[in-house]
């Protein structure tokens, strides 16, 4: 349930009516309309009376501030611009902050971690220790990763899982309203699966079927920063560096490698791609052969044969930009 937030300033009615309007046409709209609410107040706190957004108003909103994130301060910008749009196309004359108006954010490379690499993050995790403040981190690290890395999961995607999305008996998680509101299918290897059953075993034995597969003491599921805090620990324990926050290695950096290591096993067996492909983006819950595109670049730095196969099968759909060509 969506929470309802307590517009109050001179906006407001702009506001709610741009949140009634993009959740009307199917968004779920909370990330923004939280980022609206944060802009009311904001609006309030600036003695602003006006009932549309002025210039002065919009860059100040805009202003980066400590130890913000360039990303945070775009996205920050972007609902901002929204607002101003659909206010001016509803008859309302305001300001409308100009597209990129701030430097656009430095593409992140994603780590690809070595087997070796991955043998030791593993292990690691399987070698945690209990912990009173969290109890059961120690039985959850181990699978958790596995699923990260086995399967290819986004970190929300594995942390909202609950008991009745996992079928123990055939080996299926069922993945409900991931990325771009998608379900999808994901079977796990055998030994995933037998993991996640002495894992049930140990941790819901008397859990209903809406309990969270990976529980927080409270019942709520466990946290990302919980998750992150033990993630750098196994990279240090493993001797792999960091560059710090937002540097990676990140932990979205398992889901890519991955793919690239499901892409070189199949390059090296000769498998079809033509046929690979397509089961691999919907493995991955993948918008476009263009996202998957992203991953068969990757590859083809350390695998160069597979730029071959790759065109060949699917010269026409994805851009040629995506190889590196001009």
């Amino acid at each position: 349930m969506k929470k309802e937030l307590d517009f109050q300033s001179s906006l407001h009615e702009s506001i709610k009516e741009l949140i009634a309007e993009k959740r009307a046409v199917g968004y779920k709209y909370i990330t923004s309309a939280w980022t609206l609410y944060k802009f009311d107040q904001f609006c309030i706190a600036q003695n602003h009376t006006e009932e549309v957004i002025t210039r002065d108003l919009a860059y100040a909103w805009i202003e980066r501030r400590p130890n913000e994130a360039l990303a945070t301060q775009q996205n920050r910008a972007g609902v901002i611009r929204q607002l101003g749009l659909y206010m001016t196309r509803t008859g309302v004359p305001s300001f409308v902050l100009p597209p990129k108006i701030l430097p656009r954010k430095q593409h992140y490379q994603p780590y690809i971690f070595s087997d070796h690499e991955i043998a030791s993050i593993l292990a690691q995790a399987d070698a945690c220790h209990y912990c009173s403040q969290v109890p059961c981190r120690h039985l959850i690290m181990p699978v958790l990763f596995r699923m990260l890395y086995g399967c290819g999961l986004r970190l929300s995607e594995a942390l909202s899982l609950r008991l009745k999305h996992i079928n123990l008996e055939d080996g299926i998680l069922s993945i409900i309203d991931g990325k771009f509101n998608n379900d999808r299918l994901v079977p796990m290897s055998a030994n995933c699966v037998e993991r996640c059953r002495i894992y049930a075993q140990k941790v819901h034995s008397l859990s209903d079927e809406q309990s969270y597969f990976f529980p927080s003491p409270s019942g709520d599921k466990i946290t990302t920063g919980n998750i992150y805090k033990n993630y750098r620990r196994f990279l240090w324990q493993s001797g792999i560096s960091h560059g710090g926050w937002g540097k990676g290695p990140r932990l979205h950096d398992l889901r890519h490698t991955h793919c690239v290591h499901c892409l070189r096993r199949w390059v090296l067996q000769g498998a079809d791609l033509a046929a690979c492909l397509p089961v691999l983006k919907t493995y991955l819950g993948h918008y476009s052969f263009q996202d998957t595109a992203h991953y068969l670049r990757l590859t083809a730095e350390l695998y160069p044969d597979i730029t071959a196969k790759t065109e060949k099968a699917f010269g026409d759909i994805i851009p040629a930009s995506e190889w590196g060509q001009p």
